[in-house]
């Protein structure tokens, strides 16, 4: 599964390209802060089980921040700039889309998968499969199958009856004595090369700067 440093890889490619004129260290610092909370619901799964890839990613939070920006901007006294500046508006967006598809979308599309809309339909789902162009069947996708048993992203459980294991929290309930407590930073190449442009393409954004 994606690690931390594996999503603020991603976060930090998404926010050179994004962030514009906005991009500054404080920018790319609001940017990482709210993909860093993503990952903070596996303390939450000490108190309510199941809640770490659940309570945090799920995607009702940006839709309703979406939401939220969305508003401010049709307002003539703009909350965000008025509060932190011309520039607000860019990183709110750019930290909303990094929370997509650097926090809940990587851990979506990965092994352990996520729990996308709850608490309103409590399921953790994983999407995998192909998408390629075949010269004997066409364009074929295998990531949303129609019809049949395996219908639809695969379903993996709730948080009644599943766990998503972290170095943090190993195992559900009570640890036992001497509990391997594993905390990766890169479980496959492409996360590694992932982790190893992220910061020359940051550096890259800062000499354009």
């Amino acid at each position: 599964m994606p690690s931390t440093v594996v999503h603020l890889a991603f976060a930090g490619i998404l926010a050179a390209a994004l962030l514009g004129e906005a991009f500054s260290p404080r920018s790319l610092a609001v940017v990482f802060a709210v993909v860093i909370f993503a990952d903070l619901d596996v303390f939450l799964g000490f108190l309510v089980g199941g809640a770490h890839r659940a309570a945090f990613h799920t995607l009702l939070l940006p839709a309703i921040a979406g939401a939220a920006i969305y508003a401010d901007a049709r307002r003539e006294d703009r909350w965000l700039t008025a509060r932190f500046g011309e520039s607000a508006p860019t990183v709110a967006w750019t930290a909303l889309a990094a929370f997509v598809f650097a926090a809940v979308g990587l851990d979506l599309f990965t092994t352990w998968g996520a729990n996308p809309l709850y608490p309103l339909h409590d399921q953790f789902y994983r999407i995998e499969g192909t998408l390629e162009l075949s010269s004997q069947r066409g364009l074929v996708q295998t990531f949303v199958e129609v019809g049949g048993p395996e219908a639809g992203p695969k379903k993996l459980g709730t948080t009644a009856d599943y766990h998503v294991n972290s170095g943090v929290d190993p195992n559900r309930g009570a640890e036992p004595e001497g509990v391997d407590r594993i905390f990766p930073v890169a479980q496959s190449g492409w996360q590694l090369l992932l982790v190893l442009a992220s910061p020359v393409v940051l550096w890259a954004r800062v000499r354009q700067d």
